[in-house]
């Protein structure tokens, strides 16, 4: 005999809720759906239930990819209770896949003014940072939607819910404390990092390696998070003959990415100039691996070898 479907609104939640975690989605979203309607006939107003059962829903459209009804159902859940965590993050990621990168912009941002230490929205203000001014260019802060401002008794309520988003806050710090700072770097710090970094690039270009890496230090102290400013410094510090300094500044930028070539190649620069040939020699077979036709490798090689020799 087969089971009886719940009735109750509690009920059929708890039955998506099972359907979701066992990745039946759609089954999931039925589920909610008929909860709602449950609800809805019931004619008492519950909006927290409502906008929960929404977000839910959305949370289906989204894994199904079905962007379209995710953003409908955020929108839905955040009109019963604004400044939700979860509507916010879901719809900011449908508009994310459907590539509307304004949209998503404004609801990370307004996520992170909820709750600051959600990494999700973080890490996706950053990528949205960056895909806007990729393709709206310098002024691409004019073109964007209004953001709304979060009061300060919606930041204290959905603070106050502690539950999940204690556990998130609790993931986002033990990530954070892998990087050589506890504070996330915002978007704007991100931007700011990124446009000390090319200032630092133009004085390399000039020769003024000394400035460059103020530059790059500079830009380092609002984002630690970019390979390529590491190895960028650690250029500078080879042709200032500080080579100790390379060889920590190669190991951060490799440790953000293990296929940052410049970086292998230059801490075996600073290897060899420290006479440490067996991790000078270590470091070109890692780039080598990756560029097996990388000519200054080859050549730094046979130098490196002769020494082992």
């Amino acid at each position: 005999m087969a089971p009886k479907l719940p009735n109750s609104v509690e009920g059929l939640r708890a039955a998506g809720n099972q359907s979701f975690r066992n990745g039946q989605f759609a089954e999931a979203a039925a589920f909610y759906s008929r909860a709602l309607r449950a609800l809805q006939a019931q004619g008492s107003s519950d909006p927290e239930e409502e906008s929960v059962l929404y977000s839910n829903r959305a949370a289906c459209h989204l894994k199904d990819g079905n962007c379209g009804d995710c953003i409908k159902d955020c929108t839905s859940a955040l009109a019963l209770v604004p400044f939700g965590i979860k509507p916010l993050l879901r719809r900011a990621s449908a508009y994310e896949a459907l590539e509307k990168y304004p949209q998503a912009y404004v609801d990370y941002k307004t996520a992170l003014q909820v709750d600051g230490t959600v990494m999700s929205a973080v890490e996706g203000l950053n990528r949205m940072t960056r895909a806007l001014m990729d393709s709206l260019g310098p002024e691409w802060r004019l073109k964007l939607p209004s953001i709304p401002l979060v009061p300060v008794s919606a930041q204290k309520r959905w603070n106050s819910l502690s539950s999940e988003n204690h556990k998130e806050t609790a993931k986002s710090k033990s990530k954070e404390t892998r990087s050589t700072k506890s504070r996330v770097p915002s978007a704007e710090d991100v931007e700011r990092a990124r446009v000390l970094k090319e200032e630092g690039n133009e004085l390399v270009k000039k020769g003024n390696h000394k400035k460059a890496i103020e530059k790059y230090s500079e830009s380092l102290s609002f984002s630690n998070l970019e390979s390529a400013t590491y190895s960028n410094r650690a250029l500078c510090y080879l042709v200032l003959k500080q080579y100790k300094e390379a060889v920590k500044d190669c190991t951060e930028a490799l440790k953000l990415d293990g296929k940052n070539v410049k970086a292998f190649y230059r801490r075996a620069q600073a290897y060899k100039a420290l006479k440490d040939y067996k991790s000078s020699f270590a470091d070109i077979n890692s780039l080598l691996q990756i560029e097996p036709r990388n000519g200054p490798a080859q050549k730094l090689q046979q130098e490196v070898n002769q020494n082992l020799n």
